[in-house]
C-alpha cells in the first residue's frame, strides 16, 4: 500500500463539515484514513476577496495508483459542488496530492509533490503536525526543515503556527527537536 499526504481545504459554507464530509468519502474510496492534522483557519493565498480558509492534512494508505487517486479526489470535490473556478478562487472542498509515497510524478494533469508546496505554510504546518520527518523527495529537506523556513521568513505565519501550536500544547521547539529521515526518489 503507498502512504500518501493529501492536503484538504474549503473556505465556502460549513467549513468544518465540508473538510468532515470529504474525509468520510476519502474512505469509500479504497482508501485508509491512517492519520489527520487539526483543521485550522489560515487567509487565502491570492485570488479574488474571500473568506479565509480551514486546512487540514491527511495521511492516508491506499493501492490506488496516482493517476486512480487523482480521479477519486476530482469525483469527490465534484460530488460535492466545487465547479471549475480560476486559480485561487473560493472552493467549497480542495483536495491535493501532497506526497504519493517518495513518487516524483510530472504530467499535464498530475504533479507530485505538490508544485509550491515547500512555500506554503498553510500546507507545511499541517505536514509539520503529523510528518514532521517525510523528506521532500525533490528538495530533500522534511518537512520540518520546510515548515521553518517558511515560518522564519514570514512572520504573521509564524506568529499564528506557534500559538496554534501552543494551543494545542505542544512546545515550538518540538519541531526542532525532530530527527530526519532520507527519502528514496523513485520516478514515474
Amino acid at each position: 500500500m503507498a502512504i500518501v499526504y493529501l492536503g484538504i481545504g474549503s473556505n465556502i459554507g460549513n467549513k468544518e463539515h465540508n473538510c468532515e464530509e470529504a474525509i468520510k468519502r476519502l474512505k469509500n474510496n479504497s482508501i485508509k484514513i491512517a492519520e489527520r492534522s487539526s483543521l485550522y483557519e489560515t487567509k487565502p493565498v491570492g485570488g479574488p476577496p474571500q473568506e479565509n480558509y480551514l486546512n487540514g492534512v491527511v495521511k492516508i494508505e491506499t493501492e490506488l495508483s496516482p493517476e486512480h487517486l487523482m480521479g477519486s479526489l476530482k469525483e469527490i470535490e465534484k460530488y460535492m459542488g466545487r465547479v471549475s473556478s480560476e486559480r485561487n478562487h473560493p472552493r467549497v472542498i480542495d483536495l491535493d496530492i501532497l506526497f504519493y509515497d517518495d513518487l516524483v510524478v510530472s504530467e499535464e494533469n498530475l504533479v507530485i509533490p505538490h508544485p509550491g508546496m515547500q512555500d506554503r505554510c498553510f500546507v507545511l504546518r499541517g505536514l509539520a503536525e503529523i510528518a514532521p520527518e517525510v523528506a521532500h523527495p525533490v528538495l530533500g529537506k522534511t518537512v520540518r526543515e520546510l515548515y521553518e523556513t517558511v515560518i522564519a521568513t514570514n512572520t504573521t505565519n509564524a506568529k499564528n503556527a506557534m500559538n496554534a501550536m501552543k494551543s494545542r500544547g505542544q512546545s515550538p521547539r518540538s519541531l526542532r527537536s525532530l530527527g530526519t529521515v532520507p527519502s528514496r526518489n523513485k520516478h514515474i
